[in-house]
């Protein structure tokens, strides 16, 4: 039966791809990407000569509903990210809604997304937690700091390298410096770094260094820091 397949791919490391995941590519009539030429590199290492469409947040406003008809037409189509799970802060969540309001069934593999181990390596509780993805960076952003300032959970965020700074910096206005915090970035990579301790220790440590690679930002709820002050 044909349907939509949601494919995660590796946020750095090949060898964190499933062997079902290579599967369901080589399988698919397409597979559509976030940026072919970045995915025509993962395609290429595994030798899957499935064809590749470009899907991204720029266009899927506009050919979701055609992907649904032509899946209801008989086609087998998988979506993937350039790296990570699909619809977590990347393109995916219209497709799969359409797809759903259209009678057309999706099936989401398991796999690679980096705020999970990031979450988990923080050595913060990860049993509740609230996950933000980017923060708006301008109108809106800190109107929403405030209100998380209060959040109880464990705050989980993605951030560029070069807002990283800046955004540690509203942390600790916001938050407080003595919350504690982790940044891991690079992860599954040769250069993986997880940096932890309070905000203001962390804060110093990047500003000592060049930043590159994908962030996660991880940091202590409102309630988690009360309890230990108590």
């Amino acid at each position: 039966m044909s349907k939509l397949y949601i494919v995660p791919t590796p946020i750095g490391n090949l060898e964190d791809i499933t062997l079902r995941a290579i599967r369901i590519l080589k399988e698919a009539d397409t597979v559509l990407a976030e940026d072919t030429r970045t995915s025509s590199k993962l395609m290429h290492h595994f030798e899957i000569k499935t064809r590749l469409q470009s899907h991204h947040a720029f266009n899927e406003h506009k050919t979701s509903e055609h992907i649904a008809q032509r899946i209801l037409a008989g086609e087998t189509i998988a979506l993937i990210s350039d790296a990570g799970t699909p619809g977590i802060s990347d393109p995916g969540f219209l497709l799969v809604r359409t797809c759903i309001e259209q009678g057309v069934e999706v099936e989401t593999l398991p796999g690679a997304t980096a705020f999970v181990p990031a979450l988990v390596n923080s050595g913060l509780p990860c049993d509740k937690f609230c996950f933000e993805g980017f923060l708006p960076q301008k109108k809106g952003r800190q109107k929403r700091l405030k209100e998380l300032a209060e959040e109880n959970r464990t705050l989980v965020f993605y951030e560029s390298p070069y807002r990283l700074i800046k955004a540690l910096e509203q942390f600790a206005e916001y938050f407080g410096a003595e919350r504690k915090v982790s940044v891991s970035r690079e992860l599954s990579k040769l250069h993986e770094e997880n940096a932890r301790g309070t905000i203001a220790e962390v804060l110093e440590h990047f500003k000592q260094k060049t930043v590159k690679g994908e962030i996660v930002i991880v940091v202590e709820g409102a309630q988690q820091k009360n309890k230990k002050e108590e």
